[in-house]
């Protein structure tokens, strides 16, 4: 393990390890890049990340980022930015533009856990709320308190109004996290939806690094 979700969350993750490459990610990515790491045996890769909670005001990632770069560059040969767009509004291609360095494929996690060109290909799904296993664990801490709900439920419809289900994109067969994501939809009164993905895109990006 990499460390707890609540610290992935809040805290992010430190890097460890003498590989020269180094994944700077979501903190909500942390396991499964992790996994990756050390499946494959991509002793030349390090992971660090930052907390996981920068989603919920996304313009505050790409200045994160670019601090975490200038802290770490100088031990890399090699940065890989593990995030998609993010919500930033381009703000992370222009970081990465202006350092040179490479991100992680599609629009956000969702896209590459599904597979970009299948999750592309959705084009109805504009009512759907997506949950990763990451996203099930830490619902109440990165949906619920952080948007009030759990003291003004009744702000349910203001957020929530407009979406119609909550699909769970798995990346692994648990049956307590399909469970935990079965109630976040009763929570959020939305249908439900799993398709198991398991790291979709994830892993070929990082082959690449």
């Amino acid at each position: 393990m990499t460390a707890p979700d609540d610290a992935l969350n809040s805290d992010g993750l430190a890097p460890t390890g003498t590989g020269r490459v180094l994944v700077l990610a979501c903190g909500a990515l942390a396991r499964e890049i992790a996994d990756l790491i050390r499946l494959n045996g991509w002793a030349h890769m390090d992971l660090a990340c930052l907390p996981a909670i920068l989603h919920n005001t996304p313009d505050r990632i790409a200045p994160a980022l670019r601090a975490a770069i200038e802290t770490h560059r100088p031990r890399y040969d090699r940065i890989l930015i593990g995030y998609g767009d993010c919500g930033s509004g381009g703000g992370i291609d222009a970081l990465c533009e202006d350092y040179g360095l490479d991100r992680l494929p599609g629009p956000h996690c969702y896209a590459f856990y599904e597979g970009v060109d299948r999750f592309l290909a959705h084009d109805e799904e504009i009512g759907a709320f997506y949950l990763t296993d990451f996203l099930a664990r830490q619902f109440d801490a990165f949906v619920i308190r952080p948007l009030g709900l759990d003291r003004h439920p009744e702000l349910r419809e203001a957020y929530f109004g407009h979406y119609d289900k909550v699909v769970y994109l798995a990346q692994t067969e648990d049956p307590h996290l399909d469970a935990a994501a079965r109630a976040a939809a009763r929570r959020l009164g939305l249908d439900y939806e799993r398709r198991a993905t398991g790291c979709g895109d994830l892993g070929s990006a990082l082959a690449r690094a």
